[in-house]
């Protein structure tokens, strides 16, 4: 039976994934005490990226945002796996990490980025409120145009 974490995430029309295989070689979480880290998660759907390329140079601001959200929602499958199927286990949002593909003169990373962290404040409230850095880069792996990490308290 679905928590209250997942009823929220179902109101929102968003069905998680099966968690995506790393592109290399890393873990896609690790647990250690009451934290959960991430590994950054790309625009993928069914497996593949779904947004590529780089902000402003045929990815547009809109595309970009939702190639953030996408990468939470990514993020979010394997938090799921991380608590063993129960994300009402999660307590906190820590912090989020993004990376943007964009040119130098790019400079709206802030607002790319708000559809990753939008998305965590509507899936678990107050407690999705984090801290957050974002990074402009010139490329990332798959040519993704966005990758989102993440950090997590669970009990």
């Amino acid at each position: 039976m679905a928590g209250r974490i997942e009823a929220t995430i179902a109101e929102l029309g968003i069905t998680l994934p099966r968690p995506m295989s790393p592109l290399a070689n890393y873990v896609p979480y690790v647990v250690t005490g009451r934290l959960v880290v991430v590994s950054g998660q790309v625009p993928a759907i069914d497996g593949e990226i779904a947004i590529t390329g780089k902000v402003s140079w045929g990815v547009s601001l809109d595309q970009a945002k939702q190639a953030a959200r996408l990468c939470f929602i990514n993020v979010l499958a394997h938090l799921k796996a991380a608590c063993n199927g129960d994300l009402d286990r999660v307590q906190r949002v820590i912090r989020l990490g993004g990376f943007i593909a964009a040119p130098s003169e790019f400079t709206q990373h802030a607002l790319v980025m708000n559809g990753a962290s939008d998305l965590a404040v509507a899936v678990f409230g107050e407690a999705g409120r984090h801290a957050r850095t974002t990074i402009g880069v010139p490329s990332l792996p798959a040519d993704a145009a966005v990758e989102v990490e993440g950090l997590f308290e669970i009990f």
